[in-house]
């Protein structure tokens, strides 16, 4: 089995059994008819997937990696915050009639900042880093900015990022304020551990431990029928994920570099309604 379903097992069934109801508490969020969207959740789950041992790929059912890949280009390489450069339609609920998302996620990684080494934005300072000053405790990213909250149209969830280099092997933490565990929570692995080993490859390193902590990890009401129903599913082996070796460049990266070999996975037969 792979290791990733391991943890999507352990994390789903914690939360079940274990987690907290907000059924009788006002809520945010509500599905498209309108209906309030409560959860169950833990909180602070800390899961870490080791890269050099394999892709943390779930195979209980498909984790689109191109979409997946596309939208952390959109948020990372392209720094937008436009609907209108990203080829899903994930982020349609939450764009306005210009297709933007107001001051939010790639907005953030693309705004300049003055250091005593020049003027970097987010993505460049930890890029300059990893090559000039790898011992560094100072490597991470940060986009939950609260003086322009008001002008964001969802507050990030996966909002830091931080780097670690030891000797030549490359670390990261990914700190989420939130996580709708069965819509998102292999989604964000995916792209974390490829965004990972996307600078690893660019640095000259190799990429080690991704490890995710999650504040509030919780399962929608109307997904828990659908979780349960996969956790049923087979369990199969980690596919293998091929990167383009000849990509020295993280601009140059496009979704064409990856490559999935050997995934074998439950084709799930049931749309996920998404909580807005």
């Amino acid at each position: 089995m792979s290791y990733a379903d391991k943890v999507f097992i352990d994390t789903c069934t914690d939360i079940i059994e274990n987690g907290f109801w907000d059924t009788d508490l006002p809520v945010r969020p509500h599905w498209e008819d309108g209906t309030p969207a409560h959860t169950v959740k833990k909180f602070c789950i800390v899961n870490r997937y080791d890269l050099s041992k394999e892709f943390p790929i779930i195979t209980l059912r498909r984790t689109a990696l191109k979409s997946a890949i596309d939208e952390i280009l959109w948020i990372w390489q392209k720094k937008s915050n436009n609907i209108k450069d990203l080829n899903s339609h994930i982020w349609d609920s939450w764009a306005d009639e210009n297709g933007s998302i107001g001051k939010a996620y790639g907005y953030q990684l693309g705004v300049k900042h003055k250091y005593k080494e020049g003027e970097f934005d987010q993505v460049d300072r930890v890029l300059y880093d990893l090559k000039h000053n790898p011992a560094s405790r100072r490597i991470m990213t940060n986009i939950y900015v609260h003086q322009d909250l008001n002008e964001m149209n969802l507050y990030p969830c996966a909002y830091s990022m931080t780097f670690n280099v030891s000797g030549d092997t490359l670390n990261g933490i990914l700190n989420q304020r939130s996580n709708d565990v069965l819509t998102a929570n292999n989604w964000n692995v995916v792209q974390y551990a490829a965004l990972l080993m996307m600078f690893a490859q660019v640095s000259g390193l190799k990429a080690g431990e991704l490890v995710h902590v999650i504040a509030d990890a919780h399962l929608y009401d109307r997904h828990i029928p659908i979780v349960k129903e996969i956790l049923k599913n087979p369990q199969y082996d980690a596919p293998v994920l091929k990167i383009n070796p000849n990509v020295k460049n993280f601009y140059d990266f496009t979704v064409d570099d990856f490559e999935l070999v050997d995934y074998k996975y439950t084709k799930l037969d049931k749309k996920i309604e998404v909580a807005i």
